[in-house]
């Protein structure tokens, strides 16, 4: 979409009836780049045995995906604004689906895990410039909620949606796959972009900042890799604390460098917004808490209560479909009547809720009346907290700060997505090993004891979630004070650029 001088959008695109085509190209290619972060999680033990990888080098087919993917977010987001929306949002397409069939046609373990890295690193330019794409597009208010619903609804169910097309690939074809299939999603996305999307020329005249790029991806990579790590080597391991303490350190002097660089890589700007900052930090804790589930449960249903990889994807089925109608049939009608922190603080407290109720699982729960209940709460909890973060957090934006503004977001799902499956996976595994201490008195019961152990920790685990979940309501309440979008409300305010 173009934008005039003023920062203010022509009112044509606004009548372009293929606007919502092309919100299908762009959910399309959203969820190609959440769903790949789960999409190999129920293939790996395929993919495992055809490779002949060792169980210590087998968690890299994950974290060498969302290492380049949340390490590289920031530098994406202002590639964007700088080449054009448009065209880094083909460029990410293409190149998405060629290192998808590298990874499927991989012989060794190394080449899967460099064709992971290098998904990342293009789902890295990828997502920002479908979420700038997408708030460049939709700026009236009553519009704009309908396409962030659902927009939301895949970027807070697409993890979910990875289990199950894992399931079935994996179970009736094979790991392949689960790379594989991205090629035939992207050709079809970028036919759609080249004829659906429209977008303003990019700021090529400005520079790139480099030491904010080496500093902040830095900063970001460094802390991504030191929480993974954390989960197989402990968080006391000197590795993890010089990652950690590297990473932060790293961070602060980018934040010094942005309040001096000509053209700064993430204007201070943006976070300085209250609502905005409170957005950001409402979409980590809360993404710390769904990737808590997504590991857990995924683990319970195939360990504990041994389901097929497909019954496994399956069960997650209401879960997705709980969160595409939070966002598209309650959040997306309500945002533009209600401020969005009345939609997020419940969303959080129902979330939570779910949460509380899987606490009380055990090696014998059963699936319909115990595990359903709570999956539904939390997936209406997530469609009504995602939609308004995505919403509020891009509005208000200047059109040359889109594409960086949709990174910090995604960034922020990345690096709590990372803290999450660190953090909570080693609250399980040091709970469960206590449990079996204390308990295991008869070499006999040793296989129950385990079992009641390993579901014991993943209780634990989720009272911790179920916590920051609240917490990520009292933020999103506190925090987040704007109104309800106005009809015909300016969406983009024209921010002086720094003289280049």
């Amino acid at each position: 979409m173009s934008v005039t001088h003023t920062g203010e959008p022509p009112t044509e695109p606004a009548t372009d009836p293929r606007r919502w085509w092309g919100l299908v190209v762009i959910a399309l290619a959203q969820l190609m780049v959440v769903l790949d972060a789960t999409i190999v999680n129920i293939a790996l033990p395929s993919a495992q045995e055809d490779l002949g990888m060792s169980n210590g080098n087998r968690q890299w087919v994950i974290t060498a995906y969302t290492l380049a993917f949340g390490g590289l977010l920031l530098l994406g987001g202002r590639i964007a604004d700088l080449a054009g929306r448009k065209r880094t949002f083909v460029i990410g397409l293409i190149g998405f689906a060629v290192a998808s069939a590298i990874g499927g046609a991989a012989t060794t373990d190394g080449m899967l895990f460099a064709a992971r890295a290098l998904q990342g690193v293009f789902a890295a330019v990828l997502a920002p410039s479908a979420l700038s794409l997408l708030t460049t597009t939709f700026t009236d208010p009553k519009e704009r909620g309908k396409a962030f619903g659902i927009y939301g609804a895949l970027a807070g169910s697409g993890s979910a949606i990875g289990f199950i097309v894992g399931g079935l690939l994996t179970e009736y074809l094979n790991w392949r796959w689960c790379l594989y299939v991205n090629v035939p999603i992207a050709a079809v996305a970028v036919f759609g972009a080249f004829a659906l999307l429209h977008d303003r020329p990019g700021h090529a005249d400005a520079r790139l900042d480099v030491p904010g790029v080496l500093l902040g991806c830095g900063g970001l990579v460094a802390i991504v890799y030191g929480f993974s790590e954390a989960e197989p080597r402990g968080w006391s391991d000197p590795l993890v604390l010089a990652l950690l303490a590297g990473g932060v350190a790293l961070l602060a002097v980018f934040v010094w460098w942005q309040t001096r660089a000509k053209s700064p890589l993430l204007p201070l700007h943006i976070v300085r917004d209250r609502d905005r900052a409170g957005c950001f930090l409402t979409m980590g804790l809360a993404t710390i808490g769904m990737f808590g589930l997504f590991l857990f449960m995924t683990y319970y249903l195939q360990v504990i209560l041994a389901y097929s990889p497909v019954r496994t994807g399956l069960a997650f089925l209401p879960l997705t479909v709980a969160i595409i109608i939070g966002s598209t049939q309650i959040s997306a009608r309500l945002l533009p009547r209600v401020a969005p922190r009345a939609l997020m603080g419940p969303g959080m407290v129902l979330a939570a809720g779910g949460m509380l109720i899987l606490t009380r699982m055990t090696v014998h729960s059963s699936y319909a009346t115990e595990i359903l209940p709570a999956l539904l709460l939390m997936g209406l909890g997530m469609g009504l907290t995602f939609m308004p973060v995505f919403s509020t957090a891009t509005a208000g934006v200047a059109p040359r700060d889109s594409g960086v503004t949709s990174a910090t977001v995604n960034t922020s799902q990345q690096v709590g997505g990372s803290i999450g499956t660190a953090l909570l996976n080693t609250i399980a595994t040091t709970s469960a090993a206590s449990y079996v201490t204390a308990h295991l008195r008869d070499p006999a019961r040793r296989a129950q004891v385990v079992a009641e152990g390993t579901v014991h920790g993943y209780t634990v685990a989720l009272w911790w979630a179920a916590g920051v979940m609240l917490l990520a309501g009292l933020v999103a309440v506190l925090l987040v004070t704007t109104g309800p979008p106005r009809h015909g409300a300016r969406q983009e305010e024209a921010v002086p650029e720094p003289v280049v």
